[in-house]
């Protein structure tokens, strides 16, 4: 049988998504009552108000001419970076230094669980504690930058037979980013900036459909190599890369291996607000396994369009890639064309109501002469169709 994949799915997508929010408001009072009790609660909401007041300010001016942005700023979602500052604000660090901390905790259970080693617990209920721990240095706010980024990735209560634990979930105590970068600005004077990075990095490309710095998965893609990008901000830029994709191991340090192989090109074009372009092509070349069938040699080219979300507008995304290569000693051919159209209503929260559909071809015939199942290469998993974990 085949193994095709279809999904179409309509759903209220909220601005929040997340499996606990805390929320901490401080009230500060136009007029002192006349309670002691009270006047001192609002003196002290007043203090906390200023101290996180300033702390704000502070990380705004960071923003300035004496700024530049995190090392990795161009290479992966801003959403990444941008709580550093606050805590270096705190810090009252020099704009030099880059100092970052974060932990996610995680609880997931599955009651039925479906994957075939749930028959050796039985069929019994799959449950873990993730945690992912991170913690980022880096120095230089000019054109020579460095960064050490660290991520602690474990599990708990997934001992018993049939849990489900792989380097998917667990990853100690390992290097997630090593690297040095250069910076120019107004190249020649044309008013281009070029970046290169080189050492051990994350990526986010386009979409992240095919190369992601994984964000909901508790472990996380790293590549050693380099990447260059050249462009005019907020308007396009080209970016290239050479790259070994790290090796995760759950308790040694990731490695390396010269064949497993991963470079490509891809360009972004915003000059038109209600149409973005992007344009890609991306090679991978696999040769790790003592089997030969298993060795891949792709070749990924894709294009996508899209409008970004906003209140009270429509928004849409057409995106399509056409695989051809090897799979062993048979030729591959595989496609997988995703569209979505969505419109943000201005109301609290600011839903969105999202249609969206998504195709990847699979093998008619596994052991055939024709492979036809889509790689996602180093995407994040299936992340159009909601979050994945356990």
């Amino acid at each position: 049988m085949g193994k095709v994949a279809r999904n179409v799915k309509v759903w209220m997508m909220t601005g929040i998504g997340m499996a606990m929010v805390i929320s901490c408001t401080v009230v500060l009072a136009a007029e002192p009552t006349p309670s002691n009790s009270s006047s001192l609660t609002i003196k002290k909401a007043s203090a906390y108000g200023d101290f996180f007041k300033r702390i704000k300010d502070r990380s705004e001016a960071q923003n300035g001419k004496n700024w530049k942005e995190t090392a990795d700023a161009s290479l992966i979602q801003g959403k990444e970076t941008q709580w550093n500052r606050y805590l270096k604000a705190a810090m009252g660090l020099p704009d030099f230094v880059d100092l970052g901390i974060e932990n996610r905790t995680r609880f997931e259970s599955v009651s039925h669980p479906w994957r075939s080693t749930a028959k050796i617990g039985g069929g019994r209920t799959d449950s873990q504690l993730a945690l992912r721990s991170r913690v980022r240095f880096g120095l230089g706010n000019g054109p020579l930058r460095f960064l050490f980024e660290g991520q602690d990735a474990r599990e708990y209560f997934n001992n018993n037979p049939g849990d489900f634990v792989n380097n998917t979930t667990v990853d100690e105590w390992d290097i997630l980013q090593l690297f040095g970068s250069l910076t120019v600005d107004n190249v020649l004077g044309s008013g281009l900036r070029t970046d290169w990075h080189f050492g051990r990095m994350t990526l986010d490309l386009g979409s992240r459909r095919y190369v992601a710095r994984n964000d909901f998965r508790n472990t996380t893609n790293a590549f050693d190599g380099f990447h260059w990008q050249i462009g005019k901000a907020d308007t396009w830029r080209l970016r290239t890369f050479l790259v070994e994709p790290g090796i995760r191991d759950e308790v040694k340090l990731d490695e390396q291996n010269k064949e497993f192989l991963f470079w490509g090109a891809y360009v972004e074009n915003l000059q038109i607000p209600w149409m973005n372009m992007e344009a890609y092509y991306y090679g991978l070349n696999d040769q790790r396994q003592h089997n030969k069938d298993l060795h891949r040699t792709y070749g990924t080219y894709g294009f996508r369009l899209f409008k970004d979300p906003k209140v009270s507008e429509f928004d849409y995304e057409l995106e399509g890639a056409v695989q051809v290569g090897q799979l062993g000693q048979v030729d591959h051919f595989a496609y997988n064309p995703n569209a979505q159209v969505g419109y943000t209503f201005n109301v609290p929260w600011t839903p969105q109501f999202l249609v969206h559909y998504t195709y990847a071809s699979g093998t008619r015939t596994p052991g055939g002469s024709q492979s036809g199942t889509f790689d996602p290469l180093f995407g994040a998993r299936r992340f159009d169709l909601m979050p994945t974990g356990i």
